[in-house]
């Protein structure tokens, strides 16, 4: 499974690091220092997914990060030596598709890149059915969204509660639930992450996101995925 990652990290022995084990794995990595040069490679040469740290010259990680979400659905993994929940709600909130800590091990590191890249990859058959559920179509063959016929940006962790959603509609899941339908237990995530992907998708996809009628929270329980007013 060979990919094209870009490496943002100020840390040059760090960097250097991540780009061994990027290369022993079978990656083409290219590495950069600061915010600036990671937004212009990006743009230049996008890579399947961006290793990005918060802490920066020039220009910070989540800025990089605010900004290529506007622009692409890079998968954006995020390093970071804040480690409070808030920071990585932000950080969730501006589309990183996942979020490690620092000190990490580069092993712990390299499996989560595996499994972002295996798990957009394997949501890519060569056909398949698609999804409707009232207003919102989930295409899983195309890793695409629609609602109301119009296409919607979703990062890989919102299309997944989508389609888990969309199969089953009507059914209650779980904040505990979704969470191992995207990212897996671990130990940077709360439930909390789910509300914040909840969000998200129902600013895309409601017509009125402070009034939900699609994306339906179920109080004390967890939230549905509907075609309309009940």
């Amino acid at each position: 499974m060979c990919a094209h990652v870009l490496v943002a990290e100020d840390d040059r022995r760090q960097a250097e690091v991540l780009r061994r084990y990027l290369e022993a794995e079978g990656h083409a990595a290219t590495v950069v220092h600061d915010g600036l040069s990671a937004l212009a490679q990006a743009r230049r040469e996008p890579p399947d997914l961006l290793v990005l740290d918060v802490m920066m010259p020039g220009l910070d990680g989540l800025n990089v990060c605010r900004t290529l979400r506007r622009e692409s659905d890079v998968l954006v993994l995020m390093l970071t030596a804040r480690a409070t929940e808030d920071d990585l709600l932000l950080g969730l909130d501006l589309g990183a598709d996942d979020y490690l800590t620092k000190p990490y091990s580069p092993r712990e590191l390299m499996a989560r890149i595996r499994t972002l890249l295996r798990r957009v990859r394997s949501t890519a058959p060569a056909a398949g059915p698609l999804i409707t559920v009232g207003p919102i179509t989930v295409d899983p063959a195309r890793h695409r969204v629609l609602a109301g016929g119009e296409p919607i940006e979703c990062t890989p962790g919102e299309f997944a509660i989508l389609e888990a959603m969309a199969r089953q509609p009507g059914r209650v899941f779980t904040r505990a639930q979704l969470l191992t339908r995207t990212r897996g237990l671990d130990r940077n995530s709360t439930e909390r992450t789910i509300d914040v992907h909840v969000m998200n998708l129902r600013r895309k996809i409601e017509a009125d996101p402070r009034r939900p009628q699609l994306l339906v929270t179920v109080y004390g329980v967890g939230y549905k995925l509907t075609g309309g007013a009940e």
